[in-house]
């Protein structure tokens, strides 16, 4: 299943909610404030990188740019652009969206 998260983890829970319920060898695509969560060195950062031992993490490389963090991100997150998000979301025949 492919989750995509779109609210920073700094404003709601929906991360740790989307972590709580992703399946292993499931993908989980930050976007738009999703993004924050991909970056190193926040009070999310461990949360994020003990999830990706079980679930893909990726992160859309135009809301990095858009909010100019894109420079860091963790070790480990795959960015992708618009046509990566489409891979995706063909790749897994189900998607959740966790606003």
């Amino acid at each position: 299943m492919l989750h995509t998260v779109n609210k920073s983890p700094f404003e709601r829970n929906t991360l740790k909610t989307c972590l709580a319920h992703a399946k292993p060898g499931s993908a989980v695509l930050l976007i738009e404030d999703g993004v924050y969560a991909a970056l190193s060195g926040t009070a999310h950062s461990d949360m994020v990188t003990q999830a990706m031992a079980q679930v893909s993490v990726y992160a859309l490389g135009p809301d990095l740019d858009a909010r100019g963090v894109a420079n860091r991100v963790l070790n480990g997150i795959k960015v992708v652009d618009y046509a990566g998000f489409v891979d995706l979301a063909i790749e897994h025949p189900a998607t959740q969206s966790w606003l």
